[in-house]
């Protein structure tokens, strides 16, 4: 039998599950809420952006890429979009923060007022696009790639104000990205570059290097035994499956799911460690058996060291 590959959940599942995982009044509940809350934000700013960008359209050659992630060295970067045009490439940051914007060009700081008129400081994200454009235009340079390297910051958040923008940095709302763009791609000089966009392209997709989550309970100084054993039924979303001879059935609303295991395994990967053995399987699902667990792990394509009970599981690179 094939086996199944398997990876980390996204973040915000992630998230999801590590507060379902956690006691209710656990000291990091809250936290992870708000975590929780500006991640899937963010998540739904970027399918904004690239569902407008629709819209945009050059009668000459370009191309558009997503979560273009990048390393130079130890240098690694995270592009949220970018477009290739033959006159430009432009970096295109996404930022999903509502309320009344301020970049104060006199202090550096930039900060926002919300509805109720608390005002937060936060870092600018004019910082974050300036490094990307940096990064980019040193791996085009060492590519010999001669395009031009500019930038866009896009606020995808409904409802958000601009009450002071930057005077150097090119900004704007989701609804204003495509005629921004075109506005970037026209302040350029028809110089073509030497090398097709297509083959840029295609240079830029072999050079990913795919970010490397860290296990959520690393990243906010959870310990693992904190969290609730059992595997997640979901469809009643509780912890209340078990395992019958070939499948799992939840006791809460009688639900059969053949694959829980599997998203039990992810859920371990996302959550606690990227290396797995039996017993810590057997341990995070409430299983009874040890040899259950090592078969179920079995099914599922994973590097492995070691030989019997010290045989430990890992996630392929």
């Amino acid at each position: 039998m094939e086996k199944r590959s398997i990876g980390m959940m996204a973040r915000s599942e992630g998230l999801e599950r590590l507060i379902n995982r956690l006691p209710a009044e656990h000291q990091s509940q809250s936290y992870l809420q708000k975590e929780l809350h500006r991640t899937a934000s963010g998540t739904r700013g970027e399918h904004r952006i690239e569902a407008r960008f629709n819209e945009f359209y050059l009668d000459e050659d370009y191309s558009v890429m997503w979560n273009v992630q990048l390393q130079l060295g130890n240098w690694p970067i995270q592009m949220d979009g970018l477009l290739l045009t033959k006159r430009c490439a432009i970096v295109i940051e996404s930022k999903n923060i509502s309320g009344k914007i301020h970049f104060d060009e006199k202090t550096g700081e930039f900060y926002r007022f919300d509805e109720d008129s608390v005002k937060t400081v936060m870092e600018d994200p004019q910082i974050q696009l300036r490094k990307n454009v940096r990064f980019l235009s040193i791996w085009f340079k060492k590519h010999k790639i001669p395009l031009p390297v500019q930038g866009l910051i896009v606020f995808t958040a409904k409802k958000c104000e601009f009450i002071s923008k930057p005077a150097r940095t090119l900004i704007c709302k989701t609804y204003q990205m495509p005629e921004m763009l075109l506005k970037i791609h026209e302040a350029h000089p028809p110089t073509a570059a030497n090398l097709p966009l297509l083959k840029i392209k295609n240079m830029l997709l072999s050079s990913q290097t795919p970010f490397v989550e860290i296990p959520l309970c690393q990243r906010y100084f959870i310990h693992p035994r904190e969290l609730k054993a059992g595997v997640f039924c979901r469809n009643c979303q509780s912890l209340t499956m078990f395992r019958t001879k070939r499948s799992w059935h939840c006791q809460s609303c009688h639900h059969q799911d053949l694959l829980a295991h599997e998203f039990a395994l992810q859920e371990y990967f996302s959550l606690i460690d990227t290396t797995i053995t039996y017993e810590r399987f057997r341990e995070f699902c409430g299983l009874d058996s040890r040899h259950v667990a090592g078969r179920l792990l079995s099914q599922f394509d994973l590097q492995t060291t070691g030989e019997s009970k010290a045989r430990c599981y890992r996630l392929k690179d």
